[in-house]
């Protein structure tokens, strides 16, 4: 269960987004991460009962560090201000679908698929998709699952068809997206009840056809 205490030590943290802040908050970062940490365990327990593929996993493939990598970035705050939890068969840092958690006051929701794959991918994906698409349908068309997801999210999209794929073709407007991934956003008055694991596991667990679709794509050799 999610403490409140985690949460506003995450919104603190937003409000503080420097090393010497975070130093003098380790008493109150030990405890959050300690939640964090349980919490997770939580959700490998549940979503298992789901998804066998996800049996293995151990806290430490499914949590992600508090610290920004800011290389690359033009925002050079030290710290990530919401909470992740990333559950998939093929861990953290592979190529497969999964199921993801993000907690942050205000912006918390549930999220699967496969986010931004490489080009190598993306076109696995797409071939799959160009020849299975009445499944994809199948998929969305479930009545639970559409109630809990409104289809892909639609951001991460080209303008124009893909190269090789014809403005025709019955499911062109999946064939444009880079990143195939639904979600549904979560209330922060859910993140305190008792059964919120339970909860959102079950809507979690809608996303499973969806993850298989597309790890099949993934997996399978030209």
């Amino acid at each position: 269960m999610l403490a409140k205490e985690s949460l506003q030590f995450l919104e603190d943290l937003r409000k503080n987004n420097n090393r010497d802040w975070f130093q003098s908050q380790k008493k109150r970062y030990d405890a959050y991460k300690e939640n964090y940490h349980a919490l997770v365990s939580d959700f490998i327990k549940v979503m298992s009962t789901y998804d066998a593929g996800l049996e293995s996993l151990s806290v430490k493939d499914c949590t992600f560090r508090i610290n920004r990598d800011i290389r690359f970035s033009k925002d050079k705050s030290p710290y990530k201000t919401h909470l992740g939890i990333w559950l998939s068969t093929g861990q953290k840092n592979t190529n497969l679908a999964g199921y993801y958690v993000h907690i942050e006051k205000g912006r918390s929701f549930i999220a699967g698929g496969k986010w931004q794959p490489e080009n190598a991918d993306l076109k696995k994906i797409r071939k799959e998709i160009e020849f299975f698409h009445d499944e994809l349908d199948a998929i969305f068309a479930d009545k639970q699952f559409a109630q809990a997801f409104a289809g892909f999210d639609r951001e991460n999209s080209l303008k124009t068809n893909p190269k090789g794929y014809e403005k025709d073709h019955p499911a062109i407007e999946h064939l444009k997206l880079k990143s195939f991934v639904v979600s549904k956003n979560i209330d922060d008055k859910l993140l305190f009840d008792k059964d919120f694991v339970q909860k959102a596991s079950a809507d979690l667990a809608l996303i499973k056809p969806l993850n298989d679709f597309l790890n099949r794509a993934l997996t399978t050799e030209e």
